[in-house]
């Protein structure tokens, strides 16, 4: 195909380094309810494009690479991929862009930050045809906010549990949040509940440090709890913090 007759498509698919834009800008698509939406505020490199750079943050959060692979014939790139839709300057910069990017939701796992962070604020903050990149605005539609499970059970299991009912539960977060021996923590645990609190809670910072292992922290809380319950005559409880992978 000779230059005076090369289109626009055939320059996007054809081998060697490719401009993203030519796949990942487009300015005529009609957001979806179920897209999430992000806004980048985007400094470009000198020289690079603003459309470049906006479709470069669309192409990495989804299905782009910097050429074509044969296996792009085996999906739906254009069902698949991220779209940068709009670029706008921002006022009062000088060379700063606010670009919308459309992820279409069969992109994320359901249920799972950790996959979508993963994919819309990950590889791409390294790109090199950026000088600065800043995630201003996240938009996540219902579609996707409904496959999250949330809590097992709301306050009136809490309630339950803890025999408590007709006034505000009262706890607290045991401090220092680090540093402390899990019998230290346990023995502050006892003296909060045994002076009239109905709970105590692991700060998100405590997970299984060397200063003080899960195991042991739940041993000495478990016995802070049964003696302060022996003592007072009511139900106490502790809330560990069970997110980490040590656990």
């Amino acid at each position: 195909m000779s230059p005076q007759t090369e289109t626009k498509a055939s320059v996007g698919f054809k081998a060697g380094v490719k401009e993203y834009k030519l796949t990942y800008y487009t300015p005529e698509y009609e957001t979806k309810d179920t897209d999430i939406l992000a806004a980048f505020r985007v400094t470009p490199q000198p020289g690079v494009p603003p459309e470049e750079a906006g479709a470069a943050v669309a192409a990495e959060s989804s299905t782009g690479t910097w050429t074509t692979v044969w296996t792009d014939g085996l999906t739906s790139l254009d069902r698949y991929k991220g779209r940068c839709y709009h670029i706008e300057p921002v006022v009062g910069e000088k060379d700063q862009y606010i670009c919308y990017v459309a992820h279409p939701l069969d992109l994320f796992e359901e249920g799972s930050v950790t996959n979508m962070f993963t994919s819309i604020v990950g590889n791409v903050f390294g790109f090199k045809a950026l000088r600065a990149l800043r995630l201003e605005d996240l938009r996540i539609p219902p579609a996707y906010v409904k496959t999250f499970q949330g809590p097992p059970h709301g306050i009136q299991v809490e309630r339950d549990k803890l025999n408590k009912y007709g006034r505000p539960l009262l706890g607290c977060t045991i401090k220092p949040k680090l540093g402390l021996s899990a019998k230290n923590y346990g023995r502050a645990v006892y003296e909060c509940l045994r002076g009239g609190l109905d709970f105590t809670k692991d700060d998100e910072n405590v997970n299984s440090q060397p200063f003080m292992r899960w195991r042991d922290r739940f041993l000495f809380c478990a016995e802070a709890i049964y003696k302060s319950q022996a003592e007072t005559g009511e139900i106490k409880g502790h809330y560990l913090n069970a997110t980490a992978g040590t656990c």
